[in-house]
């Protein structure tokens, strides 16, 4: 077992990143644990198998500065994405 610190900033801009870029929405706490299991990879000898299990989900944060930066409607790029699956289309419906 090993402690890890983790600094300022560092829970928010990962929650942050995991929310834009692979679609995992959590928290604060979710965050500093993901920042503290990559820290630890890069440290692990290879062929090591790590599980970092985030402890919140980001809803309660929707509505405070944590995603403020995140938009709420599908770009070009996620439309295409979400049109790419015949079986399950998710397309937002029109206001």
């Amino acid at each position: 077992d090993e402690y890890v610190a983790i600094p300022d900033g560092v829970s928010i801009e990962t929650a942050q990143k995991l929310a834009s870029t692979q679609g995992l929405l959590t928290g604060i706490s979710g965050g500093a644990t993901m920042w503290a299991a990559i820290e630890t990879a890069k440290k692990a000898p290879e062929g090591s198998v790590l599980v970092a299990m985030l402890p919140d989900t980001g809803e309660r944060y929707l509505s405070t500065p944590l995603f403020a930066s995140i938009n709420a409607d599908m770009n070009e790029e996620e439309l295409e994405i979400a049109r790419s699956t015949e079986s399950f289309i998710l397309e937002p419906t029109a206001p």
